[in-house]
């Protein structure tokens, strides 16, 4: 069975427009909570890795697809799989629904980045070694 990390995220006031659709800005603040989330789910928790080991891990590419609106007040599931863990990048698929119906989705490239220096860096052996007990096929 793939691993699929699942989180959910209720749509805010904030996150809509003035007709109460949710407005794509917001979805990719989202989507980013999201990324934060899984980090501290595998054990890498952005704090630590941004303020004590300097790196990160910014989006490089980014694509999405959105399917059928979603509205103020409804709650979304965002499914995060694995689908790619390269020397200093990573690819993932998020999968996002309301209620079992898809609205949509995204893959997006990810890069080890070493923040005193501005320059990708290969994964750290133990964050490698973790990211690829996540890998699903694509």
């Amino acid at each position: 069975m793939p691993k699929t990390f699942t989180t959910t995220r209720e749509l805010r006031f904030g996150d809509c427009d003035i007709s109460g659709t949710a407005y794509f800005p917001s979805y990719l603040d989202l989507l980013n909570g999201v990324n934060e989330e899984f980090w501290t789910h595998i054990g890498y928790p952005w704090h630590e890795m941004i303020w004590k080991e300097r790196w990160g891990t910014p989006t490089v590419h980014l694509t999405c697809d959105f399917s059928v609106p979603s509205l103020f007040g409804q709650t979304l599931t965002f499914e995060l799989q694995v689908v790619k863990v390269g020397r200093s990048s990573l690819t993932v698929k998020h999968e996002i629904s309301c209620e079992g119906e898809k609205r949509w989705t995204s893959t997006q490239v990810l890069a080890a980045s070493d923040l005193d220096k501005h320059t990708s860096m290969p994964w750290p052996d133990k964050v490698r070694e973790t990211l690829e007990t996540w890998l699903v096929a694509d």
